[in-house]
């Protein structure tokens, strides 16, 4: 989350991308290791966190978006949940969270934007907003033109918020037969998710490094211990979420429609406010809370974890 050293022969960064779940969980995590085996070390570290990640939040993530889709006012919440199967049994409940899996395992990408950045901007921030707000700025920036860039890949978002809330929708289609017929229709509510991660994204790497840099003073970011990272991460999400989430609610809405459905954002705002109030904006807001948060610094602790580990081996 903190930008690494312009140069240097241990100047690498293990990345590691959480999906979004509500698409905008990101952690650049600077790691000093040796060019002999540095991007093995990467690959199999960002890798390994980020299936373990999957398999622990993207529950929480889908009931997250099944509480942002429902319409219904006082409807149980076990029916909200666990949709057909809140009457079922526990083990049954819990595997019904998990639709949409491989979507959220192919969302996963490496941005660079911040050794970008800091390769050819970092003199143009430092003097603009002094050495010590460069850095975060910077951090700030390279996060929300990271959460822009996702766009790219938002046809994986669309197809996994579908079979979190709508499966309906795909009726026994495969993979490859949705994107023939649905085609450039994947990129629907492009233009919201643009306006969701451009400022959340800033706000999350943002929070995170300007934490590290006012609250614990550090001038390295990469010296910051368990805890350090664990309250940054916890700033720079809620400080996210703040900003984002009504337009995620909206997002998820443009999304979580059948593929036939021109219903724009501005149409599902109206709705929104007439039929459920203002308040509607902020549902799944304590999901959220609960998985941005520490899925940031669960990759990250992952990671740093595995990778001496798969030194010997690798």
């Amino acid at each position: 989350m903190s930008p690494p050293p312009a140069g240097g022969k241990d100047s690498h960064a293990a990345r590691i991308l959480g999906s979004g779940t509500s698409g905008q969980s990101i952690a650049l995590v600077p790691l000093s290791i040796s060019q002999r085996s540095g991007h093995s070390l990467r690959l199999a570290a960002s890798e390994s966190a980020g299936i373990a990640e999957l398999a622990i939040f993207h529950p929480v993530d889908t009931v997250a978006k099944r509480l942002m889709s429902n319409k219904v006012s006082g409807k149980p919440m076990m029916e909200v949940v666990f949709r057909e199967h809140a009457t079922a049994t526990a083990g049954k409940k819990f595997l019904s969270l998990f639709p949409g899996l491989g979507y959220a395992a192919g969302y996963k990408s490496q941005p660079y934007f911040n050794d970008f950045l800091n390769k050819n901007f970092k003199q143009s921030f430092s003097s603009v907003f002094g050495e010590k707000n460069g850095k975060a700025m910077m951090a700030a920036t390279a996060g929300s033109l990271t959460g822009i860039g996702e766009i790219v890949l938002l046809p994986l978002d669309v197809l996994k918020i579908k079979r979190q809330t709508n499966p309906e929708a795909f009726r026994s289609r495969g993979f490859l037969q949705i994107v023939k017929d649905e085609g450039f229709g994947l990129y629907r509510g492009a233009s919201w998710t643009a306006a969701r991660n451009a400022p959340g994204s800033f706000a999350l790497f943002g929070g995170s490094a300007f934490t590290k840099e006012y609250v614990f003073g550090l001038q390295d970011y990469r010296t910051a211990t368990w805890y350090q990272n664990f309250v940054a991460s916890i700033a720079g999400s809620v400080s996210s979420i703040a900003i984002s989430q009504p337009l995620d609610v909206i997002k998820t809405r443009i999304q979580n429609q059948n593929f036939e459905s021109k219903v724009g954002g501005m149409q599902v705002v109206r709705d929104l406010i007439k039929h459920e109030g203002f308040t509607a904006f902020f549902k799944g807001l304590t999901p959220k809370v609960l998985v941005v948060g520490p899925k940031l610094i669960f990759s990250f602790t992952l990671a740093q974890t595995l990778i001496p580990i798969f030194s010997k081996y690798v």
